[in-house]
């Protein structure tokens, strides 16, 4: 269930900013880095469902099927070691049902994918901000303890294989201690994650609605609400910022893409 009580609406580019790069001083090192990482949705109204769980009912079940067929059929250069998460990090890439969210750290990335749909600028859009900093407290001591030997922010594939070898394990982890969510950078397959600046999120049970976990710890995350008649502005400025699908989709088809709604017919 979405909550509002999270729900800053914003009034115009500037307020949008303020809001985005709130609470980003450290003064531990006196520098701005934010703590939060940023989803952007077309539709206020759009909670964190996966794409496993769009599949209908089992996600648990649906998604022993899918990996399993997705490992079985893939070239076999798609990976170059047996890493549960390297394979599902290339199986979301590519499009494939998963738990796994898309996160980015840059709060123009996530910009850009609340707007990229002009057919959809009749709804107001928001941004989630969640601080993934924090999320770490409630993970299970050897998750943590995982991120504290390698002095890191969050996981990537290795350090997670550590601590947590497969999606088995994971399901081991969350009947002993319940639904967490763990932040992770894919490797870097090929520009695009590069560009996005990606992270994925996944919950440890993959039947829990992402928001629902974050409604039992407020002080998480926010979320900034983009009314639809600042939509055109923001995709404009985004532009001039070179925050574009040729940036974000590398190749001929990000090309056509930025191409086709740059000269889009504006109603």
């Amino acid at each position: 269930m979405l909550k509002t009580n999270r729900d800053i609406i914003i009034k115009d580019w500037n307020d949008l900013h303020e809001k985005i790069f709130r609470d980003s001083y450290d003064k531990s090192i006196n520098r701005h880095r934010s703590p939060y990482v940023f989803r952007g949705v077309h539709d206020r109204n759009l909670g964190l469902e996966t794409s496993l769980m769009h599949l209908g009912n089992n996600p648990d079940e649906m998604e022993k099927h899918l990996f399993r067929n997705f490992k079985k059929y893939a070239p076999r250069e798609t990976v170059n070691e047996d890493n549960d998460w390297l394979w599902l990090s290339i199986a979301q890439h590519h499009g494939l049902p998963t738990r796994l969210i898309d996160w980015t750290f840059s709060p123009y990335i996530a910009l850009h994918f609340m707007c990229e749909d002009t057919e959809q600028y009749g709804l107001d859009g928001v941004l989630w901000c969640v601080d993934f900093y924090e999320t770490r407290n409630f993970l299970p001591p050897a998750f943590r303890d995982a991120l504290e030997s390698e002095k890191a922010k969050g996981f990537d594939v290795t350090i997670l294989r550590r601590v947590c070898p497969s999606l088995k394990h994971l399901d081991d982890y969350h009947k002993s201690d319940g639904d967490f969510v763990i932040f992770m950078e894919p490797p870097s397959i090929d520009d695009r994650i590069v560009n996005q600046f990606a992270l994925f999120s996944l919950m440890s049970n993959p039947r829990v609605i992402m928001n629902d976990w974050l409604n039992e710890h407020e002080d998480l995350y926010f979320r900034i609400v983009i009314p639809a008649s600042l939509k055109w502005e923001i995709r404009d400025k985004l532009d001039q910022s070179n925050i574009t699908e040729r940036m974000i989709y590398p190749g001929l088809d990000g090309l056509s893409r930025w191409l086709k709604r740059w000269y889009c017919k504006v109603e």
